[in-house]
């Protein structure tokens, strides 16, 4: 049981450190950033729930309209709600860079539930396989969420609807699209690792930028500070 556990937890804690180190300027309280954590794991139940009748129901039966429904959108709308309501309002969200430390959070929480739970079911065998897959896809989709959920917290009005908007949208069709690779059995493997190295890529590019924004406000901010004190 507690090799489950471990086995289950050590990728989300490694990728979430990775992330979380990332931020140069004031790292977030990892109080908070453990919340946040602790509340995507919990989200997992309703989800599954809701996932579990859909399936009995046979609601959704074309491939595409399943991955995109019944679990990329809701996956992602569950853990984009929580955020937007919990943390996107909060003081401690004050710099660019806090979106992706908490979409990641959020996701890698989640990850890890469902983590825990396949592997109590379906044994250590596939520890490995679920670390380079759903929990690090979790953490990616994360990344971009948190990155558009940045660009709205410090943007104009007239930009802010749409970053919150790709926040939710773009982290889905990506999952949308992941998922729907996975559900074609013939095909997956030679798909997928190009897939994920695309994933990958596209969440450091954006964490580039984040940190990039972050940089050139504290530079603005050191600036006008040194000017005034003349």
């Amino acid at each position: 049981m507690f090799s489950i556990i471990s086995a289950g937890i050590a990728p989300s804690f490694a990728l979430l450190s990775f992330f979380y180190l990332k931020d140069e300027f004031e790292a977030e309280p990892l109080k908070e950033v453990l919340r946040i954590f602790f509340l995507g794991m919990i989200i997992v139940f309703p989800i599954m729930f809701i996932q579990y009748i859909l399936a009995v129901e046979q609601v959704l039966n074309i491939d595409f309209v399943k991955a995109f429904f019944s679990v990329a959108l809701l996956e992602e709308f569950f853990k984009w709600f929580f955020l937007f309501f919990t943390i996107y309002k909060s003081v401690e969200f004050d710099e660019h860079y806090d979106g992706i430390v908490y979409g990641v959070a959020i996701s890698l929480g989640f990850a890890t539930a469902e983590n825990i739970l396949y592997l109590f079911g379906n044994g250590l065998k596939y520890a490995m396989g679920r670390a380079l897959l759903p929990v690090s896809s979790h953490a990616l989709f994360g990344v971009i969420m948190g990155y558009y959920l940045g660009k709205a917290k410090f943007c104009n009005l007239k930009e802010n609807r749409i970053f919150i908007l790709y926040s939710l949208l773009i982290p889905t069709l990506l999952h949308a699209l992941y998922d729907y690779i996975l559900l074609k059995e013939k095909i997956w493997l030679p798909v997928i690792i190009p897939f994920m190295l695309f994933l990958w890529w596209l969440a450091l590019k954006k964490v580039k930028a984040a940190r990039q924004n972050q940089n050139n406000y504290h530079h603005t901010s050191n600036s006008f500070f040194h000017d005034s004190g003349r």
